[in-house]
């Protein structure tokens, strides 16, 4: 127990102690002990029954016997006892108590009423009157003792004048103690006791007339249970870590770093008032709670996770407070998910902060907190001992390791020699790894009833693009590549030159990492290539068909949503673009780029300015990106020549000659469509110059017109719907639509200029 309430233990023989050898024999001798204080003050209140009654005053007459709380005090055979002789007893019995306990906690027997005494810092006084409140919970005696005690059968519970009646000695020791069973103290502050009403009382009566009780949470800790208060499911849980430290995917120094630290502050808590706040942030998965889990458990402790996102509410205070006050019981400490959220500026926030801080500052001891970004602000936690660490997202051998560790323990098999090109393909944490590990066995094991079933590249690959879009979503539109190399015409040149794009991305690991390139290029690592040409020629298409080939999802950025008339706002929907994408393992389409890419101009006026600060930021984030991005314009002399020199790749797409515009017919008629056997595509291909995008709308006008008939397709459907193709684009009939194709540069990687 603490000092503050140990007492002597010289006069006990030291052959004599023995310590407890369970918590149920240390009970038995504190409610001895109880009951000796109660005879005590059951021999000053029989005293004062008969002089007021000598008196002749008017006093309510007690509902028990003398004889009943008598039999009920006394063992079988004792006598009545003198006040001085009980004062001795008293006095004996509770050295022999603390010289157990002593002993006991020397051989590391847990005895919970005096953990509870220790961790909370109870003073002697706090410690006997949680006794006397636990008591009625443990012998239905003392309802009966209390009620004779507080003259009124109906007053079963202890009030906070008979709690000091029981302790005090004096008047003044009374009023002195009084204030250590109000509520802001710790019996009350820290839910250990609790102030129940009194419906037979008359409203208005004092506070030393209102009952306390033991919270039902601590009743249950003290008979044994270590399990968490009820009342905070849903809001924080309790985790036993099983990974050993050295399987944590992390750097071996911040790991190194962060266990000193740790070790630091447990060795020192007795010494040192302040709580330990240890910060950590990254990216989701990234492993924060598994780091203060796993170094929890290098000291035989639990980690209690509270998600502060979720308190919100009128209860949130006195959530916050069981949560404090089960990190000390259970000796768990406090990992606080979503701490950023205190950085709020408003009111809910602002008395969250100030609930946090004060317990941080009563009962905080080594806590952990987390966030995806760095704490802002951190002389909001200036009361406690405050730690930043920066954990980053992992890099390609890390993921590797990740991919190796998790597929060999996952009992499902699956190809390890596939981590390497995975690692390289997804930029993800490790929790995002596991997690589609775990999602890819699930599906295959739904989808198939063989035994021994082994994941596929493509399995995983599935899950890794399930894993990795989930925000992304909310910031772009995601498009389904459904587009093979075999469905786009295009010249040869520019096929050689897309195949080449694909390339570089599937062997990015090879060359950048095992042979060494990434070394030399600290920053432009990513992909970025740019498709000019006319309406209609295959840019998006051919964007489809890269993602395809790749196996990544594409995401088509909505310039109406990232651009924006207000000074800052395009940057900042750029910014979370970017940052999502970062970790979505996506192609990022900019089509019809020439709004954001545009040429910057000479300032004139505040506008200028700030496009000019637009476009200097993209260019920024551009360069920073290791991604893909593809950038589609109708006019590439319109776009900003720094851009075109940060492109890897120009690519530019001519208007379909005869050749092109015959393959792009065909390929647009699918094979289980019904053709007549009229339908000539040299014709089709010389008579009508037209883009693939004009050649695509032809036939599927074509085909309902056919359905609608009820006929086959042939050249009459598809000479209508040209038609009426030309008709909606503003050309005569019979006038050859023909865009003049621009100048044709070339497809190489460009260089400086």
């Amino acid at each position: 127990m603490s000092s503050q309430v140990e007492m002597e233990t010289s006069s006990v023989p030291e052959h004599a102690v023995e310590p407890y050898s369970n918590s149920t024999l240390h009970l038995q001798d504190e409610l001895k002990k109880l009951d000796l204080l109660i005879q005590r003050q059951v021999m000053y209140f029989q005293k004062d029954i008969v002089q007021s009654q000598h008196l002749t005053l008017n006093m309510q007459q007690p509902y028990i016997s003398n004889e009943e709380v008598d039999w009920l005090l006394r063992n079988a055979g004792d006598e009545p006892i003198d006040t001085m002789t009980l004062d001795i007893l008293i006095s004996e019995l509770n050295q022999k108590i603390n010289a157990r306990i002593t002993a006991s906690m020397e051989q590391g027997i847990s005895l919970p009423l005096v953990h509870i005494a220790q961790v909370f810092e109870l003073s002697e006084f706090e410690y006997h009157a949680l006794l006397i409140c636990l008591a009625p919970e443990l012998r239905r005696k003392y309802d009966r003792l209390y009620a004779y005690l507080q003259d009124d059968i109906t007053r079963k519970r202890p009030s906070r004048d008979l709690i000091l009646e029981l302790l005090c000695q004096n008047e003044e020791e009374r009023w002195q103690l009084r204030k250590r069973l109000m509520p802001g103290e710790t019996l009350l502050d820290a839910c250990l006791l609790e102030e129940v009403s009194d419906l037979h009382s008359p409203s208005g009566s004092s506070d030393l007339a209102k009952f306390l009780a033991l919270d039902a949470h601590i009743l249950n800790f003290v008979l044994g249970s270590a399990e968490l208060d009820h009342r905070l499911e849903g809001s924080a849980r309790l985790i036993q870590s099983n990974i050993p430290l050295s399987d944590v995917l992390l750097p071996e120094q911040i790991k190194n770093m962060f266990v000193s630290q740790v070790t630091a502050t447990l060795e020192t808590r007795t010494v040192s008032g302040a709580c330990s706040l240890l910060h950590i942030s990254g990216p989701d998965g990234v492993g924060k709670r598994t780091l203060a889990a796993s170094s929890c458990a290098l000291f035989g402790m639990p980690l209690l996770e509270a998600n502060l996102k979720g308190l919100h509410n009128a209860q949130s205070g006195n959530l916050l407070r069981l949560m404090f006050r089960d990190s000390l019981l259970l000796q768990a400490p406090l990992f606080l998910k979503g701490i950023d959220t205190l950085e709020r500026d408003d009111e809910q926030a602002n008395d969250l902060h100030s609930h946090l801080m004060n317990l941080l500052e009563r009962y905080g001891w080594l806590a952990f907190a987390s966030s995806q970004h760095p704490i802002q602000e951190r002389r909001r936690f200036q009361k406690s001992q405050f730690s930043e660490y920066m954990l980053p997202m992992p890099d390609s051998a890390m993921r590797e390791s990740a991919w190796q560790l998790f597929l060999t323990h996952s009992g499902m098999g699956g190809d390890l020699a596939s981590s390497s090109p995975l690692a390289e393909q997804f930029t993800l944490t490790s929790g995002r790894i596991f997690d589609a590990i775990r999602m890819a066995a699930n599906d295959a094991t739904i989808n198939n009833t063989e035994e021994n079933l082994s994941l596929t590249v493509d399995q995983l690959s599935a899950a890794c693009r399930r894993q990795s879009n989930q925000k992304l979503s909310t910031l772009a539109l995601k498009t389904d590549p459904r587009y093979g190399w075999d469905d786009i015409v295009l010249p040869e040149r520019v096929v050689t030159h897309l195949r080449a794009i694909s390339g570089q991305v599937k062997y990015q690991y090879q060359v950048l990492k095992k042979w060494g390139f990434g070394k030399k290029l600290p920053y432009g690592l990513g992909l970025s290539a740019m498709f000019s040409g006319s309406p209609g020629t295959g840019k998006t298409m051919a964007a489809q068909v890269i993602a395809r080939d790749l196996g990544l999802d594409l995401y088509k950025i909505d310039l109406s949503n990232v651009v924006s008339k207000y000074i800052g706002e395009t940057e900042k929907n750029l910014s979370q673009i970017f940052q999502e994408a970062e970790t979505s393992n996506a192609i990022l389409l900019f089509d019809e780029c020439d709004a954001l890419f545009g040429k910057r101009t000479d300032v004139s006026d505040a506008h200028d300015r700030y496009a000019n600060i637009e476009v200097s930021y993209l260019l920024q984030r551009l360069e920073e990106y290791d991604g893909i991005v593809i950038m589609t314009t109708n006019l590439r002399n319109n776009i900003d020549e720094a851009f075109l020199r940060r492109i890897r790749f120009i690519v530019e797409f001519p208007f379909p000659d005869e050749h092109s515009r015959k393959g792009i017919w065909q390929c647009h008629l699918p094979s289980e469509a019904p053709l007549a056997d009229d339908i000539d595509f040299d014709a089709l291909a010389k008579n009508h110059v037209i883009s693939g995008g004009n050649i695509k709308n032809i036939v599927l006008n074509a085909a309902f017109l056919a359905a609608e008939q009820q006929s086959t397709i042939g050249m009459s459907q598809l000479t209508e719907s040209t038609r009426r193709e030309f008709e909606k684009i503003g050309k005569l009939w019979g006038e050859k639509l023909h865009t003049k194709p621009a100048l044709r540069v070339p497809t190489t990687l460009e260089g400086e200029k």
